[in-house]
């Protein structure tokens, strides 16, 4: 009997000597595993999905000044979901209050504040403000709008007076994913060697090639540009040139002007866009702006048949027409009435 006993204090000795070193039950471990970006079958970072970024829309661009003195990554938690819920009132409120042409407010439905992730997009500078025009950006811009008064054309004297969005032609890049009211769909598509992004909105694609090739000569511009890709890392890396006058962004220098793209998987369900602008010629430094693409595979990107079933272009025309009628109409009566307003929808995505 006393051996049994001897035996059996042994036995819990070494349990309960050993008994840290062993495994936790699995119930009882809380450290989850890290998560892993997946990659495609040849080795390549898997960024592939059908994307949206909906719930960004009405994020403002640059920090508002309510936040001046704070860093983006302060303002997160309940102050951001309160903010974004007060987006969320104060747009429907606007809408709903509209004017003539109040069909606005049917895209509300589909908008959803609440679940925006930032307070704004630009993350550098840490001011969250683009940097200031150079003297060579301020006298071209200026010398485009001087050209523009002195034509003597109206907003919509004829087609070519719209811009290339209203027109159906192009939103260009980064335009072409840069949350709107409707439209924020875009799949990205890779192979061995090539990634692929279409966007919903005005249909446009780009192929993106990843075997190192130089960009093409100056000489062969586009609306979309030259893109060129590589890996760093896990990011996808994409840098484009040789776009056109009239669609480089926010009126800078197609010459000198360097788009820069970054796409890096954070999560199962997000890709992270990230995109540098580069000008010497029109910016005193180079500003990055940034904001998540959320995977939604619920449906897939809707043909955007944009020439087809664009009557918006001949409502926009024929409405000038009828305008300048009555204007004409009003001088003889000797009433004198103010000018239209104008402008293009673009000018808008053109601010974002």
């Amino acid at each position: 009997m006393m051996r049994r006993v001897l035996v059996f204090a042994g036995v819990v000795a070494t349990v309960l000597t050993l008994g840290p070193l062993l495994p936790l039950p699995v119930a009882a471990q809380t450290t989850a595993p890290a998560w892993t970006a997946p990659r495609t079958p040849w080795g390549d970072p898997d960024i592939q999905g059908n994307f949206t970024n909906l719930w960004e829309v009405g994020t403002p661009f640059e920090r508002p000044d309510q936040f001046a003195g704070r860093r983006l990554e302060d303002v997160k938690g309940e102050e951001l979901a309160s903010i974004r819920r007060a987006q969320q009132e104060r747009t429907r409120t606007e809408q709903l209050a509209g004017d003539i042409g109040g069909t606005r407010w049917i895209w509300l439905d589909s908008h959803d504040h609440a679940k925006g992730s930032v307070a704004w997009f630009v993350v550098d500078p840490p001011d969250g403000r683009m940097p200031p025009l150079t003297a060579e950006g301020r006298a071209r811009q200026a010398a485009r709008a001087a050209a523009r008064k002195a034509s003597g054309r109206g907003p919509a004297d004829s087609y070519t007076d719209r811009s290339l969005f209203d027109r159906c032609i192009s939103r260009s890049v980064p335009g072409s994913m840069m949350p709107a009211i409707y439209g924020n769909s875009y799949q990205i598509v890779q192979s061995p060697g090539y990634v692929a992004i279409r966007y919903e909105m005005i249909h446009e694609a780009r192929i993106i090639p990843l075997d190192g090739s130089p960009h093409l000569p100056s000489s062969v511009r586009s609306y979309m540009g030259d893109a060129r890709g590589r890996w760093d890392g896990d990011t996808l890396v994409v840098e484009t040139t040789n776009f056109r006058d009239e669609v480089a962004y926010r009126g800078a220098n197609p010459a000198t002007f360097r788009l820069i793209e970054r796409f890096t998987r954070i999560s199962p369900d997000k890709v992270r866009w990230a995109v540098t602008i580069e000008d010497p010629s029109t910016w005193t430094r180079p500003w990055t702006f940034a904001m998540p693409l959320t995977i939604d595979n619920s449906e897939p990107l809707f043909e955007y048949g944009c020439h087809e079933g664009n009557y918006a272009m001949t409502n926009i025309l024929s409405g000038a027409r009828a305008e300048e009628k009555a204007i004409a109409e009003d001088a003889r009566k000797g009433i004198t009435r103010p000018a239209s307003r104008g402008g293009t929808a673009a000018e808008g995505e053109q601010e974002r």
